[in-house]
């Protein structure tokens, strides 16, 4: 059964308050200190609301990987050349990959789906190694029109609902999101700057490690780019369409997925967190289900993780992508989901009550 963005629209609702109540009195009776985990309470208080039940589940994995490529690239706003997508698609596939290396330590399986990478995959597709919901062969170049019809938006946002709502359907009770994509940062500094009313030079940060003159001339061509297309900072689906990547809104996809299905869902960094705006603008309850995998080196992306009303899990310096700090986070939320299931509280194991109340959550 096909899920249309308009179903997922209407069908997303905020995650209970009732739910969040009864985690959070559980939590603050744990037989330890109150608030001595940390944000762990806060995430298992998540997880519990979220799946409405206080012996939440997350042991079934998997992150979706996009891929996609764009036209924006022919600008000279990537240190590295578009033929690296498909290479690091096989790399993916091979296993060699730092979201393989990681996601393994997770226990989360890697979908890897090429969304819109400028050329074929026979051969990974008819073996089942990858999934096609392929838009189109790369986006058109955002500096001389807009990157994808609204037409094809949809279909990029449709394709990750459909993805993540057909894992869930299969026993996933956790998702992460991550990309793949020569350049891509720029179209996600470049929605960001649309969304947020924010100055370009703010949004933009230096992806792979450009050079400053190459971080000048990728500001530029940003600016370029929504002086010419002029997206509705309204219309979330008008920015993605005017700006955006077949990846970013498959990830958006994703996201709307999950919420809609009622799952957590773990976003990567820069890339996925643009997609994460665009999910929230376009169903604002989506943002219940989310939670921020980390904080990365690229500039802009505590700027945006604030936008979302989000804390991320971990802090590490990381900006390599692919789902890499979605894989690591899922190590922790899976403590997370131990905690509130698993410890007792002082009456269960009749330990005394420390009556402080200093250290509240």
């Amino acid at each position: 059964m096909t899920v249309r963005l308009q179903d997922v629209i209407e069908g997303i609702r905020p995650v209970s308050k009732e739910w969040r109540t009864r985690a959070g009195e559980r939590l603050n009776n744990l037989a330890i200190p109150i608030g001595s985990l940390g944000r762990m309470l806060d995430l298992a208080e998540q997880l519990a609301a979220i799946k409405e039940t206080l012996k939440p589940s997350v042991g079934k994995k998997a992150i979706v990987t996009m891929a996609g490529d764009h036209g924006v690239v022919e600008e000279g706003v990537s240190s590295c050349p578009q033929e690296v997508t498909p290479q690091m698609v096989y790399n993916f596939v091979a296993g060699g990959a730092g979201i393989n290396a990681l996601a393994e330590v997770a226990g989360a399986e890697v979908i890897v789906v090429d969304m819109g990478v400028a050329r074929d995959f026979e051969d990974l597709v008819a073996a089942g190694k990858i999934l096609s919901r392929k838009v189109g062969y790369g986006t058109r170049n955002m500096v001389t029109g807009p990157a994808m019809t609204r037409e094809q938006a949809v279909q990029s946002l449709e394709a990750g609902i459909n993805i993540a709502a057909g894992l869930v359907r299969d026993g996933v009770e956790l998702l992460g999101t991550g990309d793949m994509g020569i350049g891509n940062t720029t179209p996600s500094s470049a929605i960001f700057a649309a969304l947020s009313g924010l100055p370009v030079r703010e949004a933009t940060g230096r992806g792979a490690g450009i050079g400053d003159d190459a971080l000048e001339q990728k500001i530029q061509v940003i600016e370029r780019a929504l002086q010419l297309n002029k997206p509705d900072p309204s219309d979330p689906l008008d920015v993605l369409a005017k700006v955006g990547g077949f990846e970013i809104g498959g990830i958006a996809g994703v996201i709307l997925g999950a919420a809609y299905c009622g799952t957590p869902v773990v976003v990567d960094g820069f890339i996925s967190t643009a997609g994460a705006l665009l999910a929230r603008r376009i169903a604002p309850h989506a943002v219940d289900y989310m939670i921020a995998g980390h904080c990365s080196m690229e500039y802009a992306h505590r700027m945006m993780l604030e936008d979302l009303g989000l804390t991320p899990v971990l802090s590490l310096n990381m900006r390599l992508g692919e789902g890499t700090g979605a894989a690591l986070a899922m190590c922790l939320l899976e403590g997370a989901a131990a905690v509130i299931g698993k410890m007792m509280t002082f009456e269960e194991c009749r330990v005394a009550r420390n009556k402080s109340k200093e250290y509240a959550r």
